[in-house]
């Protein structure tokens, strides 16, 4: 998600010269379906030629050993170079630019447009596009539409309030009609103060509901490439936050591409590494010891940060306070996922995102099994809340009804809220009645 845009900037300023080719090869089950890959094109603006390499054939072919990898292939069809990782543009722009300059001094350059053409979609007009994620306050839903760039504010009946951003992706600081959000993802809120992990950004916003404004308050709108120990909130750069706890000042951030949680004291405004070093793996021990791996949900309860750490599909815990350690309840390692109950490391999820918490449970979005899920705190045991197994948009009784990548939760009063991604919907799982509806947005 990172190099994407970095390349769609490439693939602009050398149109006439440079062709980029996407190959997928995927690691979850359910990255596999081409439905699926055509989703994450729409979703993240790729704009160039994408192979579903399925059976690993490309990977192979060309000894790739990470996610990502760059080829470099020169215009006689030769392999040049690789890179593995992310990359600063400026960096690699100055390598294509010398790179061009010898292919033109050879005269093997063209410059020929290829005969290859976006095909039109027609997108349905709809209010919501791909809502990450949803928070419930008393009466009022904050929910993240995050392709839309703006978070909308309604009741829990689903009559609209407010509308924070323009819909144009921005991240400069402004009134709720500018465009202040770049894929907004987790929020907290506190009485008239929300508080937005803007992941296009790589900062987190504040927004005044009763002024009606957004400011910045931690990161500087550069996506970090180094891991650093943090300071002055506004003053360093942060690296795909993509969800928010808050409990007594201190706001606890899912720093996904950074593979940590971070915090955030909201009265110095002093931000820095709360747990994992930084190493993308699945390892416990004492908070700065232990390795995550990009973290895409977390809430607090008790003392406790649990947190859904997505490419390890687990669901571990960070204990607030001195000597607090990290704890892994569900998941055993990066290639270790599945959709199966049980208790603890028994039960095996698949790239689960969303995570809050109920009483004596924890409320699980295990996203690429297209289900909800919960995790008793007493037995540590896995269940399924609601949801087929199967993608698809379905309403209904609990296990009959179907969701596409559901990715935020949010509880209150027998009732989940379900930011159901792909299916552009908020979802609301009655457990009382224990059936499952879509909510209708009124005034949108």
């Amino acid at each position: 998600m990172h190099v994407l845009p970095q390349l769609r900037k490439l693939e602009e300023k050398y149109r006439d010269s440079l062709v980029v080719i996407g190959v997928h090869s995927a690691k979850f089950d359910a990255e596999k379906a081409t439905q699926n890959i055509k989703e994450a094109v729409a979703r993240y603006d790729v704009r160039h030629p994408v192979v579903n390499d399925v059976e690993f054939k490309v990977w192979q072919g060309y000894g790739v050993r990470a996610w990502p990898t760059l080829m470099f292939i020169d215009p006689e069809g030769k392999v040049i170079g690789r890179h593995e990782g992310e990359f600063p543009l400026e960096g690699l722009d100055r390598v294509f630019q010398q790179m061009l300059t010898e292919f033109e001094e050879r005269k093997i350059l063209s410059k020929e447009l290829l005969p290859f053409q976006l095909r039109a979609v027609e997108e349905e007009k709809r209010p919501l596009a791909f809502p990450g994620k949803i928070e419930l306050d008393s009466d009022r839903l904050f929910i993240a539409d995050s392709n839309h760039h703006r978070v909308i504010v309604t009741t829990t009946d689903g009559e609209v309030s407010e509308v924070i951003g323009s819909g144009e992706s921005g991240a400069a600081d402004g009134g709720f009609d500018e465009p202040v959000f770049d894929n907004p993802q987790g929020m907290a809120v506190d009485g008239d103060v929300l508080y937005v992990a803007d992941a296009g950004s790589h900062t987190i916003k504040r927004v005044d509901l009763a002024d009606k404004t957004v400011t910045t308050i931690a990161g500087n709108g550069q996506q970090s490439l180094i891991r650093h120990a943090g300071g002055d909130g506004r003053a360093y750069p942060l690296n795909s936050p993509y969800d928010l706890a808050l409990r007594d000042g201190m706001l606890y951030i899912a720093m996904a591409g950074f593979h940590q949680l971070w915090s955030l004291e909201l009265e110095t405004n002093t931000i820095s590494p709360f747990a994992g070093d930084g190493t993308e793996a699945l390892r416990d021990g004492l908070r700065m010891e232990s390795k995550l791996a990009q973290p895409y949900g977390v809430a607090v309860q008790n003392g406790n940060v649990f947190f859904a750490d997505s490419e390890t599909s687990a669901v571990r815990v960070a204990k607030i306070g001195d000597g607090g350690r990290v704890v892994t309840l569900v998941g055993m390692g990066l290639f270790d996922f599945g959709d199966r109950d049980g208790i603890g490391k028994e039960a095996l999820l698949q790239h689960v995102q969303g995570v809050a918490v109920g009483p004596d449970v924890v409320l699980l979005a295990d996203t690429y099994n297209h289900r909800i899920k919960q995790m008793s705190l007493s037995t540590l045991r896995v269940s399924n809340i609601a949801g087929s197994g199967k993608h698809g948009f379905v309403d209904g009784p609990l296990t009959a009804a179907a969701f596409n990548e559901p990715a935020g939760l949010a509880y209150g009063d027998s009732k989940i809220y379900v930011a159901d991604t792909n299916n552009h919907a908020i979802r609301l799982i009655d457990l009382q009645a224990g059936e499952v509806s879509t909510l209708t947005l009124k005034g949108l």
